[in-house]
């Protein structure tokens, strides 16, 4: 099993221990913040399964029908999950504002408390462990199951201090209320993760920064060459696609320009790991002397 692999089964444990944890503190409290908290946990349950399932997927390797491979299935969990995160946002929003008119008498607040502090705890050391491995390994669904455990750890730390303003003040109808700001706080999370995952399904081009090192990657390996041109870029899960033209003298073998070739993907996949590069080579009456890679 993958290190990909473990990592996303070690999110379905962790967010079942979680999601009782949370189902407990809101027993034994009877707090709608408390709950809108839980209910979050059971979005993590679900989309942690829908991760494993797409990083399964997208470990497939190329076929017949999918000759680029499968690793865009990875965006497509994450989108799911940005979706789960909003319907949960609205579901934990309706339990605020039925809690308004008819505010709950809390009842062992301060253990509720702690053992919601305790699931918060174990949220915050896996959600570091999700988006440090994530972006290690290139997997866009760990990092947006990371982002998602970070909202829900910050959403748990203001439920904690919001029920424990409601226990000092008398004032329960601040449980109801801080429920919605959490409410507000998921939906906008849900919004960010969704949208960074539909740029990639869009083959968004990688970020300027490695863009420039492509550039120079290229520049420095492909003497013998005239120019590069219409260089063009995506990347899908672990994999980057880079695709470009490569004007040689027209006299060059094609062995020679075989030999450029090679020693430019070498660079290239020793810089970005897991790539997938396109040369086509040109003969020199097809230079562009315009939007070129300078070499």
């Amino acid at each position: 099993m993958s290190s990909t692999l473990r990592i996303a089964v070690g999110s379905i444990l962790v967010g079942l221990a979680v999601l009782a944890l949370k189902l407990l503190a809101w027993w034994m409290t009877g707090s709608v913040a408390l709950l809108s908290d839980a209910l979050e946990s059971t979005v993590n349950v679900a989309t942690a399964l829908a991760a494993l399932i797409a990083i399964r997927v997208a470990a497939m390797p190329a076929d017949s029908g999918h000759p680029y491979g499968h690793h865009k299935a990875e965006f497509f969990s994450a989108v799911l999950e940005g979706v789960m995160i909003i319907v949960a946002a609205l579901l934990i929003m309706r339990e605020a504002w039925l809690g308004l008119f008819d505010p709950p008498v809390l009842d062992q607040p301060f253990r509720g408390m702690a053992v919601n502090a305790l699931a918060g705890v174990v949220n915050a050391g896996w959600c570091w462990i999700l988006i440090t491995r994530g972006r290690s390994l290139k997997s866009p669904a760990l990092v947006a199951d990371g982002r998602h455990l970070l909202t829900d750890v910050i959403s748990s730390a203001g439920v904690l201090i919001g029920v424990t303003l409601a226990v000092l003040t008398g004032w329960t109808v601040l449980d109801p209320i801080l429920a919605g700001v959490v409410g507000l706080h998921i939906l906008w999370a849900g919004w960010k993760v969704t949208a960074a995952s539909v740029s990639g399904l869009m083959d968004e081009a990688v970020p300027e920064a490695t863009l420039e090192d492509i550039r120079a990657i290229i520049s420095d390996k492909a003497s013998g060459a005239i120019e590069a041109h219409d260089l063009r870029t995506r990347h899908a899960g672990r994999v980057t696609f880079i695709d470009f033209h490569l004007v040689v003298d027209g006299q060059t073998t094609v062995e020679e320009a075989h030999a450029i070739c090679d020693r430019i993907e070498q660079s290239l996949r020793a810089r970005l790991d897991e790539a997938e590069i396109t040369i086509h080579v040109e003969p020199d009456h097809k230079a562009k002397h315009s939007g070129v890679v300078v070499l």
